[in-house]
């Protein structure tokens, strides 16, 4: 086990304090939730080898769930259906104000420069004549969904904080219903603009190196030179990777291990869980979302 991982489990075991007897239990099955944001086959075929690789170490029944919006991962959670998954920061936010027991984030991505954090990009097509945020005035706008960080939470309160009430400054304001949505939406001409997610490294003819671009891009959904970046957001934490408090330690540690192993045991499966090239999983606590929750829990105060 690298360092890293060994002082996560250390530090999870001592934080997570003695559980229930019903916790203890030995499971029968272990529920993985996968984010919206592209369709459902691809979501179950880039996470199969993670699947597969979890069933075996478990020994149990692994199933990978993929529901249509972000909001089918985060009740599964709550409610127990759903025992791990990749969240973004706001969902893990939601999570966290509704039931701050419900799950503990063990794991995050770390990019190929060290960093931990990613971009939320406005981007229109190239022949549009939108070359900034400020050509987008007065013009249909995409957002990906209520929940998503890089797709409305963090862009959404930048851009009104920088040109007033969104709805005012664009056209009109459409969510889209997920990242890959709004990707292929403004390429096909259904929206004028829109805003997605990378780590901006690498380059833009290829998607960069990680996120929603380079997932349509290596699908071959777009063809990255028909779009042009015309904005980019602060640096946003990246979302982590949380199990359900309840499930035995013993669990929630194989799982932690093999995930923050996958770079080092089977990159091309690491690949297609971090959504592109990314440098290792490493340990993550609250403590690095704690603007994130403050952020939410504002935008839901004022709703």
């Amino acid at each position: 086990m690298k360092p890293l991982a060994l002082a996560l489990v250390a530090a999870t075991a001592l934080s997570s304090g003695l559980t229930s007897a019903a916790s203890a239990q030995p499971i029968t099955g272990f529920n993985i939730g996968i984010l919206g944001g592209e369709n459902a086959q691809d979501r179950m075929t880039s996470n199969e080898c993670y699947r597969a690789a979890i069933e075996a170490e478990l020994g149990v029944p692994v199933k990978v769930f993929t529901p249509a919006d972000y909001d089918g991962v985060i009740q599964g959670l709550l409610g127990g259906t759903l025992d791990m998954a990749w969240l973004g920061a706001s969902g893990y936010a939601k999570i966290h104000l509704t039931d701050p027991e419900a799950v503990e984030p063990v794991l995050t991505k770390q990019n190929m420069d060290g960093s931990t954090g990613y971009y939320a990009i406005g981007f229109a097509r190239t022949d549009s004549g939108i070359a900034s945020i400020e050509d987008a005035k007065g013009k249909t706008f995409a957002f990906a969904e209520p929940n998503s960080t890089s797709g409305y939470l963090v862009p959404g309160a930048e851009l009104a904080e920088a040109h007033g009430k969104l709805e005012d400054f664009f056209g009109q304001v459409r969510f889209s219903g997920g990242h890959e949505q709004t990707i292929v939406g403004v390429a096909n001409g259904d929206f004028d603009a829109g805003v997605s997610y990378a780590d901006g490294l690498g380059d833009w003819e290829d998607g960069y190196n990680s996120g929603a671009f380079r997932k349509a891009a290596d699908a071959g959904l777009v063809e990255m030179n028909d779009l042009v970046e015309i904005w980019k957001s602060k640096l946003i934490p990246e979302g982590p990777m949380v199990v359900r408090k309840a499930l035995p330690q013993d669990v929630r540690d194989k799982v932690t291990k093999l995930t923050a192993d996958l770079h080092e045991a089977d990159r091309a499966c690491a690949y297609g869980v971090a959504h592109g090239e990314a440098k290792d999983f490493v340990p993550v606590t609250h403590d690095a979302y704690l603007g994130v929750v403050a952020a939410r829990k504002m935008q839901e105060g004022a709703q």
